[in-house]
């Protein structure tokens, strides 16, 4: 349970009822979204979880779209498809390789580590960083063009993966 108000009801140092204001997450995310507008607000949902972000970035630019009934161009949608895919599997690969270690297969744990390196250069390509990519915007995708993927890039992650 994670909440960040409570409603205490005192009789001098006695306390008498608690009420937990239930529904923020642990950081408090929801109260800094009221003092910001939607634009101002995207960057800091990248920081709920370090391992997903484009999943924490999909999810908030998705609600506004759909609540809005708004289109948003299928170039977009499939580059969204994309990054989430990637997201995915670079989240993935980092429970595979610490779950290697503890079974004691050390060399697959680094492998599996360069793989997800390969990911997140992608990621790089992409949006300019390795983690919190703030790539996500609403109605459409960041990314104007493909250029960040060259036949390099590509030929290495089609035969890795």
């Amino acid at each position: 349970m994670a909440f960040s108000d409570l409603i205490v009801t005192l009789d001098g140092e006695d306390v008498i009822d608690c009420e937990p204001i239930l529904g923020y997450l642990h950081r408090g995310m929801e109260k800094i979204a009221e003092n910001r507008t939607i634009i101002q607000y995207l960057p800091y949902v990248t920081r709920w979880d370090y391992l997903a972000t484009m999943f924490t970035e999909a999810i908030t630019v998705n609600g506004p779209e759909q609540l809005g009934n708004i289109q948003v161009p299928k170039r977009a949608s499939y580059i969204r498809v994309i990054m989430l895919e990637l997201s995915r599997i670079a989240s993935h690969l980092l429970w595979l390789g610490p779950f290697m270690a503890d079974i004691g297969a050390q060399t697959p744990f680094f492998y599996i580590f360069r793989e997800r390196e390969l990911v997140y250069d992608l990621f790089e390509a992409a949006t300019g960083m390795r983690m919190m990519h703030n790539f996500f915007s609403y109605w459409r995708s960041s990314c104007r063009s493909t250029l960040w993927v060259d036949r390099k890039m590509f030929r290495i992650f089609v035969i890795i993966f």
